[in-house]
């Protein structure tokens, strides 16, 4: 039986993929590596380092890692000024009516996320107090699809990894959430992933009995 759900933030939550596009966009064309939106897709669910280093795969000289620092913090001021425009507005669809759902049914709530910025996202969108642990970019070593933000997120919540559901977008999230012996519902981008317990194209087309509902005995 599920007794927690550990939510990805970016993705599922609220949509950020167009601001972290246009800031590594931005240093892209100043550093004169080409960039497209495919791209960017290969950078969803991977910590800001790693997505640097797939970003200078189409560099045309080597950066130090210094270099690779500094350009990591530009990008992420880039991206902190963006979030500014950030509104609960942009909370995607179907999200609210879930959380409220799954608190009255008495399930615990968490964040897992790479992102080093949930706590101001969470804050932009009015939602720093809904979920009872946050678990982000801040308080691991190893990003997704490492399954160490999400068995922090579990053990924070007290809760067996088969008893937690994660929600996910992204390819590394859903091996995450699988390495860490939990079941997986894949949203979005990452619905074709052949081995998430559940999929639905968002949290809109889900509902909560479907999701406290699946066969734990399926994740290994």
């Amino acid at each position: 039986m599920i007794r927690a759900v550990i939510f990805d933030l970016d993705g599922v939550i609220v949509s950020t993929d167009e601001f972290h596009f246009r800031a590594w966009k931005r240093v892209a064309d100043e550093e004169g590596i080409p960039f497209t939106r495919q791209n960017n897709e290969r950078l969803r669910g991977v910590s800001r380092m790693e997505s640097l280093e797939i970003m200078l795969e189409r560099a045309a000289r080597k950066y130090s890692q210094a270099g690779k620092v500094a350009m990591a913090e530009r990008k992420n001021g880039y991206y902190r000024e963006l979030l500014k425009d950030l509104t609960p507005a942009d909370i995607l669809p179907g999200v609210l009516p879930v959380l409220d759902d799954l608190r009255k049914r008495g399930i615990k709530l968490a964040i897992g996320s790479s992102s080093k910025n949930a706590g101001p996202i969470l804050k932009a969108i009015g939602m720093e107090t809904a979920f009872d642990v946050v678990v982000d970019g801040t308080h691991i070593t190893q990003s997704k699809p490492d399954p160490e933000v999400f068995a922090k997120a579990g053990v924070s919540l007290g809760v067996p990894p088969g008893q937690c559901l994660v929600v996910e977008d992204a390819d590394a999230g859903v091996e995450a959430g699988l390495a860490a012996g939990m079941p997986v519902l894949a949203v979005g981008f990452a619905a074709a992933h052949p081995n998430a317990t559940l999929k639905a194209r968002s949290l809109a087309e889900i509902t909560v009995e479907e999701m406290l509902r699946v066969d734990t005995r399926e994740v290994s």
